[in-house]
């Protein structure tokens, strides 16, 4: 960039003048022995001021074209600019301003003068070149087609489209002229290879891009058309706008999509000429209800803001570039009208744009004649808007960075353009090392005035200064939107996943195209749009709407309705074996007592009680000793009663069997003996028990196997071939009751006991056989249940087998608790 700076001091000594007279499109003739340059055409600059050294301008002043008949049999007429643009001629007399500002000033370059060439572009890149290559050259003074040998020309001030300061910029470059853009933002400019001499006091492109996303993001609007002009601004627009926005667009939005499209918000990179063919088929289609996002190419655009366009484009939002104070432009801008330019044709436009009538008699306009000295009003806003300039700002910026630039060309050759620092109306001007300016938006909003037009609210800033995150600022309570509406526009492919499900992206389509899927069982999401599902800690669970990890339900057999069940059960049984004791105690010395063998009659109801008791301990949280005390209590009540029964149905086997001649077996099944097998039998499982609780005893353990969602509290059996060798005994003790019963079924006498114990170990058999499968399929605390259901089942089988017939003839039948009924030999 020191280059630029340089070929200022260059351009000033005329060094360059006949090299790029010599490079114009316009061809040259060569005679004898000299070179003489001669003007092949003529293309008059719009405002023309001598001076030192020339500023070239280059401003838009028409936005149509009328192409020329290229059937190459003739000479083709030049390109024919239509539709004159207010907005952009007031650009072009912001730079006379800040030039005659800048020459009456006695501090910015006190000894010399700015003249200035203004040309228009016609807003297109080919009437782009040519002002290009006119501003290069010129009449000579004398009107001869000499080619002229002007000022040195130090700067082009222009273009506003990318489109056209590319291809100006190109022509400029080989010359080393500094080109210093008011609206051209693209992002590809800042290449400093390809555009080496290209300056601009606006924002490029990839700041606005972010400034956009950051507003789609905060309002939450995921499903986004965009729609950008055919060139490169709106090329490079879209790429940056895929790389910071990362949304699903469409490179083409035509309006025909926009009617059926979820896409209620369409994002715009293209200039105002661009949208005005688009915006009329839109219109044509009576299409409302679309949310514009508007760049800053257009967001101020002046043509659009007629009453007819509010229904269609009411409520657009865009970021615009930062407005400015120039305090004499109004007051110049009433000095530019027919009477004191009457031989300008484009102030002759100007009034018939404003006016809709002639000032010129000569005119072959068909609008009515006037008198050319009426006065600028307000309502005149595409023209005399001065309140909040913005790309006349821009201008005037530019102009002043010019001046300075050359200032300190003449003053200390070290400081360069790209160096500029100075301060205009309070801001700051700069460029940093690509060429760019400080990053600075108004955040605008298209709202109703009170005559019907569209008024231009600023609502918010983006500065491009601060840091990551805080740069966009918008007052949200003073934004209309689109269709009237005070609430925020909803643009969504897919509505947002509420907290409790995630995100699934939809095979084949954008990421913003997703369904929500509800969390499964034990994972949560507590935030919108979560992509995925956690998992809960191990102790906790999720709650019904799977938005948080609450702690898992902790069961076992509690005192609730089923463990009051059992335990009312339990009772009764325990209460009724006492009563029982009670019942054969007080008729202990009555013949039914004394027959059946009234001391192990004692042991099993004393065996019994501890049965029905038994079963308590399996109601209630799981402890250490509780879980010891469960199965180990139960085996050992269990067997001891078994092991009475085993000795009264030997005692019943042996008492009918010694009545045979020679059999003296009763002396060996005397009470001591009964009691010595009786003892021995449950010192068997005693003997178990006790290996069990030194090896592996059981343990209170949270089980989370069985039912996730639930802590499960049970006794772990610690080792379960202990545990099946407890109840295999008890089993083996029941079978052998069984047999020996079952041999002595038909022994005579009519209180044959031995019927009885048949029957009750066939119940107990069948009681625990199945709860074998009972119990392995239900852990926790309904194995609990099941085994406490099981002992108490067993229990009530023998006594009620057991004891139920005795005490039927204590209690209700006494005539035949008579050693002769009972042995069979009452008389008839």
């Amino acid at each position: 960039m020191s280059l630029l700076a340089l070929s200022l001091f260059l351009y000033s000594v005329s060094v360059l003048t006949l090299t790029y007279n010599s490079i114009s499109s316009f061809t040259s003739t060569v005679t004898s022995a000299a070179t003489v340059c001669t003007l092949q055409n003529s293309f008059e600059p719009s405002f023309v001021a001598k001076g030192d050294f020339v500023i070239g301008g280059i401003f838009p002043l028409h936005y149509n074209q009328e192409m020329p008949d290229l059937n190459s049999t003739y000479r083709p007429p030049p390109v024919k600019c239509n539709g004159f643009d207010p907005r952009a001629f007031r650009w072009a007399q912001t730079m006379r301003l800040a030039v005659e500002e800048i020459n009456q000033s006695p501090e910015l370059l006190p000894n010399y003068t700015l003249g200035y060439k203004i040309f228009d572009s016609c807003a297109y890149p080919l009437t782009g070149q040519r002002a290009a290559l006119a501003v290069l050259n010129g009449l000579s003074e004398d009107d001869s087609p000499m080619c002229s040998s002007s000022s040195p020309l130090l700067a082009v001030i222009g273009e506003s489209g990318s489109a056209q300061s590319i291809v100006v910029s190109r022509i400029l470059q080989p010359f080393r002229i500094p080109m210093i853009s008011y609206f051209s933002s693209c992002a590809c400019l800042t290449d400093r290879r390809k555009y080496p001499t290209f300056f601009r006091v606006i924002p490029n492109d990839d700041y606005q891009v972010r400034a956009i996303a950051q507003l789609l993001v905060r309002f939450n609007w995921t499903w986004v058309g965009l729609v950008r002009g055919d060139h490169e601004y709106g090329r490079f627009a879209f790429k940056s706008a895929f790389f910071f926005l990362f949304l699903s667009s469409f490179v083409y939005f035509p309006t025909k999509v926009m009617r059926s499209s979820l896409a209620k918000v369409v994002v715009v990179f293209s200039a105002e000429g661009e949208m005005t063919p688009f915006l009329r088929d839109y219109m044509a289609q009576n299409i409302t209800g679309i949310q514009w996002v508007a760049s800053e190419a257009w967001v101020t655009a002046s043509v659009f803001t007629g009453s007819e366009y509010y229904p269609y484009l009411g409520g657009t939002i865009g970021f615009g570039i930062r407005k400015g104070q120039i305090s004499r432009l109004s007051d110049y801008l009433q000095t530019v009208n027919p009477h004191n330019y009457p031989n300008n044709p484009l102030v002759q436009e100007l009034w018939e744009a404003l006016y809709g009538c002639s000032p010129s008699l000569s005119s072959a306009s068909q609008l009515s004649p006037c008198s050319g000295q009426e006065s600028l009003l307000e309502q005149h806003s595409a023209y005399m808007n001065t309140s909040s300039p913005r790309v006349a700002y821009n201008v005037y910026k530019a102009v002043y960075a010019v001046a300075h630039s050359l200032s300190y060309c003449y003053s200390f050759l070290q400081h360069y353009l790209q160096e500029v620092k100075f301060t205009i109306a309070e801001e700051e001007v700069n460029f940093d090392l690509k060429g760019d300016s400080i990053p600075y938006y108004d955040v605008i909003n298209w709202q109703r005035g009170t005559s019907g037009n569209i008024e231009f609210v600023n609502v918010g800033l983006f500065d491009g200064t601060k840091p990551a995150g805080d740069e966009l600022v918008i007052q949200e309570d003073r934004i209309m939107w689109a269709g009237h509406q005070s609430e925020v526009p909803v643009s969504v492919c897919s509505a947002s996943c509420l907290p409790g499900s995630r995100k699934a992206v939809r095979r084949g389509e954008p990421v913003c195209c997703f369904d929500c899927v509800p969390c499964d069982s034990g994972k949560t999401s507590n935030q919108t749009n979560s992509i995925e599902c956690t998992f809960c800690p191990e102790n906790f669970w999720s709650n019904e709407d799977r938005t948080s990890c609450i702690p898992k339900k902790v069961e076992f057999l509690a005192y609730d309705s089923l463990g009051i069940a059992l335990t009312v059960i339990s009772a009764v049984g325990a209460c009724l074996t006492i009563a029982v004791f009670a019942v054969f105690f007080h008729h202990r010395n009555t013949a039914i007592v004394r027959v059946n063998n009234s001391e192990l009659s004692f042991f099993i109801l004393f065996a019994l009680t501890l049965c029905f008791l038994c079963s308590l301990v399996f109601i209630g949280e799981p402890t250490f000793w509780s879980c010891m005390l469960r199965h180990t209590a139960f085996s050992i009540t269990f067997s001891l009663c078994i092991s009475c029964i085993l000795g009264k149905t030997l005692v019943v086997l042996a008492a009918f069997t010694a009545t045979r001649p020679g059999n003296n077996i009763m002396k060996w099944l005397g009470p001591k003996q009964q009691r010595a097998i009786i003892f021995s039998c449950t010192l068997v499982q005693v003997v178990i028990c006790a290996a069990w609780l030194i090896d592996a005893p059981p343990y209170p353990s949270r089980n989370t196997k069985y039912e996730r969602s639930k802590i499960i509290l049970e006794c772990s059996v610690g080792s379960s071939l202990a545990f099946w060798c407890v109840l295999g005994y008890i089993g083996l003790q029941a079978c052998l009751c069984f047999v020996l019963a079952f041999l002595a079924r038909k022994l005579p006498g009519n209180f044959n006991e031995a019927k009885f114990i048949t029957f009750s170990m066939l119940i107990f058999c069948a009681v625990w056989l199945a709860f074998i499968p009972a119990y392995i399929s239900s852990p926790g605390n309904y194995a609990d249940a099941v085994e406490s259901f099981a002992i108490l089942a067993s229990s009530f089988g023998l006594l009620f087998c057991l004891f139920a017939p005795k005490c039927y003839i204590i209690l209700l039948k006494p005539e035949k608790n008579t050693k002769q009924h009972l042995m069979g030999k009452e008389k008839k």
